[in-house]
């Protein structure tokens, strides 16, 4: 005898959800490490669910005494033809009354190929083609999920501890509307603007410790490059306009219903300026009572690491 699966209305919601997230987006830009990551956080993980079946795993959780309130289930092109269904999947979640956020992790192309290269795996969308013609035609199949994203998270220059904290910081306060989680990061611009950012602030107009030959070899973490930077003038009249804009903005956002923001400081390689101006502003915005967490996407690649 078979049992059909429960039916999801909205009169279950109470009992059903608190918190789900779905985790998507580009293969090879850190999916399992996500859900290692919402594992660890308490959450009941699915990886490589059927969008056709979220809705069932819903329902299942607002029976009486089911215990389980926080999901993440992983979906992505590994499903093949079923993961077409997810934009009516979700439509569906949202006609029955079940709120939900997604996460999408993406990646520079020449990152991803670097990263199927040392595992040796292949694309799924890459049977016949090479793995640059699967992460094209993957970047085509996710876009509508992408724009219906509530975070996307860039891993490019993101080692796992960073990404880790990173989704700790988005996603701890779950279901919270009072807290803003802000992550502060440092780019080049010739590596590319972090396409996560909501606010891009360029110091490039900042002398450059680059041109001294002492400090080339350094980074705005080290003592010397952070004096030099944040001891100019120039330095100090930037930073009495950027904290005051900083502290207008944040807590409109926060009473806009935003509970991420990430904001990007950039100068030319990522090394030295936006380096040492990412800390000093993280800084700041944690003496205003926020959470910061602090990534710096270029530091080395100057210099060859």
């Amino acid at each position: 005898m078979t049992h059909d699966a429960p039916d999801i209305d909205a009169g279950e919601h109470d009992r059903g959800a608190r918190d789900l997230v779905l985790i998507t987006g580009m293969s090879g830009a850190g999916r399992t490490e996500a859900v290692h990551t919402f594992e660890d956080l308490g959450y009941f993980c699915i990886d490589n669910l059927p969008p056709a079946l979220i809705g069932q795993m819903v329902a299942l959780t607002t029976l009486p005494g089911s215990h389980v309130h926080r999901i993440a289930v992983a979906c992505d092109v590994r499903g093949g033809e079923f993961f077409d269904d997810l934009i009516g999947a979700l439509d569906e979640l949202e006609r029955a009354g079940h709120s939900f956020r997604i996460l999408f992790l993406t990646a520079d192309d020449r990152t991803l190929v670097r990263r199927f290269k040392e595992t040796r795996r292949r694309h799924p969308l890459a049977e016949v083609g090479s793995v640059a013609e699967g992460i094209a035609a993957e970047r085509r199949t996710v876009e509508a999920i992408k724009e219906r994203a509530d975070l996307i998270i860039d891993t490019s220059g993101l080692r796992p501890p960073e990404l880790r904290a990173h989704i700790r910081e988005s996603f701890v306060t779950a279901g919270r509307e009072d807290q803003l989680n802000v992550s502060i990061m440092s780019f080049g611009f010739k590596y590319g603007v972090p396409i996560d950012a909501d606010i891009v602030m360029d110091v490039r107009f900042l002398p450059n410790p680059h041109y001294s030959d002492r400090l080339r070899p350094k980074t705005g973490l080290d003592r010397p490059v952070r004096s030099f930077v944040l001891d100019k003038p120039e330095t100090g009249t930037f930073l009495d306009r950027w904290f005051p804009l900083v502290e207008f903005l944040l807590p409109n956002y926060l009473s806009e219903g935003k509970t991420h923001l990430t904001v990007a400081l950039g100068c030319t390689g990522g090394m030295h300026r936006s380096v040492a101006l990412a800390e000093r502003t993280a800084d700041h915005i944690r003496s205003l009572g926020f959470s910061v967490t602090v990534s710096h996407r270029d530091i080395g690649k100057d210099r060859g690491q």
